[in-house]
């Protein structure tokens, strides 16, 4: 029997690694799986080796804090794919984490072959990393048709498979009046899906929204969330004793919810593209702590945050980064644009155009394929 390891080091990654080996279960029922995993993943019923938050670290700071117990975290992972001894290595985004240990398995057994998902952000910043990548990737598979050039310069094997996120059937009818009270316009929230991210951002959405319940009286916010944090959101909302909020972790439920939101207000990330497959307005909200960001100033040599963005070297949609993460700015953009029907207009055909150059609508046939072709 075949073996796959599978690598993640976020929840994001956790779910696009489970909608590849959702369709290569379907093509080959003869594979043994073992994971660094998350929610989605054992929903395949797929064994994680640890809770995936032991290794969920936001920022700089916090990896420097949590140094020590990130080197232990990875000698045992490695050594578990070591014991394990799978066919491939199949490590998803979180190159920080997932690439290091793809490097010592690779070291102590070539045989093992490494297929990464999700490449490093070289567009972004530290380009010179695809040098080192080839010493110990057999494969890279491509969200962006942008990136192929960086690997192709390097000799590197790649494939461009698009975005499994901008894959989903967006014509699927759930009933979500439940969730509503009847509210007539729904407004999805996305904070994140780290402890951190939740614990710096929602405050200042709680603020928002009472900006927002001043001023309108017709729309439901709903927070989306993973699983584990689904209580932690609740129990937030509970105690601010708002009446038109709620949390959802159900991917199903938070696709209907998105596709009938008038609007939605996300963290800096992936989610943004599914928002904007949805042809859903929207703005970009991301904070953290000063030490980090400005580290990251001074790394990065693209003017935005934003996928969509960076990709048309123009702000299509509305990012506020740091200081200007504050209710009082995410209330005024946010009614400005609800405000302007020909802004909110032009904000959606404009990242139609975009996305239409990320899609494949067969991401995770092509991935589950790359994957099946090592085996």
């Amino acid at each position: 029997m075949k073996k796959i390891f599978i690598l993640v080091g976020e929840p994001s990654g956790d779910r696009l690694a489970s909608k590849v080996i959702t369709t290569l279960k379907k093509k080959s029922k003869d594979i043994e799986y073992l994971c660094v995993g998350g929610d989605h993943l054992k929903k395949l019923d797929i064994r994680s080796i640890y809770d995936l938050s032991e290794v969920t670290y936001l920022g700089f700071t916090n990896v420097i804090f949590n140094l020590l117990n990130i080197k232990k975290k990875i000698k045992f992972t490695t050594d578990e794919i070591i014991r394990f001894n799978p066919d491939i290595l199949f490590s998803i985004d979180s190159p920080d984490f997932t690439l290091r240990i793809a490097k010592k398995v690779k070291t102590i057994n070539p045989k093992i072959k490494t297929v990464h998902f999700v490449s490093p952000k070289v567009y972004v910043w530290r380009e010179n990393r695809v040098k080192k990548l080839k010493l110990f990737l057999d494969h890279v598979l491509l969200l962006f048709p942008f990136e192929k050039k960086y690997f192709e310069k390097e000799n590197i094997q790649s494939t461009f498979v698009g975005h499994p996120l901008l894959d989903d059937d967006i014509n699927s009818k759930i009933d979500i009046s439940h969730f509503t009270n009847n509210y007539r316009k729904l407004f999805s929230i996305f904070p994140g899906s780290r402890l951190s991210e939740i614990n710096i951002l929602a405050p200042i959405l709680f603020k928002f929204i009472k900006l927002m319940n001043n001023k309108y009286n017709d729309i439901f916010f709903i927070f989306h969330a993973t699983q584990s944090h689904f209580n932690l959101i609740k129990k937030m909302l509970s105690n601010e004793g708002f009446d038109n909020c709620d949390v959802v972790f159900d991917e199903n439920i938070k696709s209907e919810v998105l596709k009938k939101s008038i609007f939605a207000i996300s963290k800096s990330g992936t989610v943004s593209l599914e928002i904007c497959n949805f042809k859903i307005p929207s703005v970009i909200i991301y904070k953290m702590n000063f030490i980090n960001f400005f580290i990251i100033k001074l790394l990065v040599k693209v003017k935005f945050a934003n996928i969509i963005n960076i990709t048309a070297n123009d702000e299509i949609i509305p990012e506020l980064l740091q200081s200007k993460c504050n209710p009082e700015n995410i209330f005024h953009v946010v009614d400005e644009l609800l405000s302007n029907k020909n802004d909110l207009q032009k904000q959606i055909s404009k990242t139609q155009e975009i996305i239409k150059k990320f899609k494949t609508n067969k991401s995770t046939e092509i991935a589950s394929m790359a994957l099946i072709n090592f085996l």
